[in-house]
């Protein structure tokens, strides 16, 4: 019987952001976010171990004094997903889930969640999740990327555009729209080549490097949860996030 295989979070954490400068380590009512992050995601039940790859000593020493697990990675990095593969290739493992740094309010199960798919199904070499939203502002919002998927739950295509989009540009009654949600679980040896691969048209034209992999025939599995991510890229979410976790810590 085949043993089961080893899964490792990683959470890729960059210092600079263009729009909230040193945004995890910013307090959310005491704790950091990415303290906040990596407890959140430390409860998933699937998890054998989870490191923060981290581009910068000042979270390394933020993460260490909670009793994380952290590592410096390049700065050169463009994106997560490189930081992801760099810690990644010295490890011993079968699938690699890549938790975003801003994700103060993830759930475990979403994690779990991201993992199962790959579990289940020996298809795909790549997994994300999705939820329903019939929200005109997230769906007409760019910076909200939304996915379209087959029957079968493979990913056709993610946009920054309303997708399915109608002749007339308004939504459709009947038509599922689906947000994306930014956390993916890869096979280890998939996530190794992947970064190699050069950047596709379609990933630079949307800003999305998920669609590097469709792009050069790689399948990704897509299942739908009801949470709703929170991503925090600007002042105004952090505060968002900061009453919610007052909220129900005086509740």
């Amino acid at each position: 019987m085949k043993s089961d295989p080893r899964i490792v979070g990683i959470i890729p954490a960059r210092y600079q952001s263009s729009r909230l400068p040193a945004k995890v380590l910013a307090d959310i009512c005491g704790k950091t976010m990415i303290q906040r992050t990596y407890e959140g995601a430390a409860e998933a039940s699937l998890l054998s171990s989870l490191i923060v790859a981290a581009d910068d000593q000042r979270i390394v020493d933020v993460v260490r004094s909670f009793g994380g697990e952290a590592v410096i990675t390049s700065a050169s990095h463009r994106s997560g997903t490189e930081r992801c593969a760099e810690v990644a290739r010295d490890l011993d493992c079968d699938i690699i889930v890549n938790i975003q740094g801003d994700e103060p309010l993830i759930k475990p199960e979403i994690v779990d969640e991201a993992a199962k798919l790959l579990i289940e199904d020996p298809i795909p070499e790549m997994a994300t999740l999705a939820s329903k939203t019939d929200l005109e502002e997230e769906l007409f919002d760019r910076s909200v990327v939304k996915v379209v998927f087959d029957v079968k739950g493979y990913a056709l295509y993610f946009s920054r555009a309303l997708i399915p989009h109608s002749k007339t540009g308004a939504l459709q009654p009947g038509i599922s729209y689906h947000r994306h949600i930014g956390i993916y679980a890869y096979r280890k040896e998939f996530l190794l080549r992947y970064v190699n691969l050069p950047r596709s048209d379609l990933e630079v034209a949307e800003g999305l490097e998920q669609l590097r992999a469709l792009d050069n025939g790689y399948r990704i599995k897509v299942g739908v949860v009801r949470h709703h991510s929170l991503n925090v890229d600007t002042p105004e979410h952090l505060e968002k996030v900061r009453k919610i976790v007052w909220q129900s810590s005086s509740s």
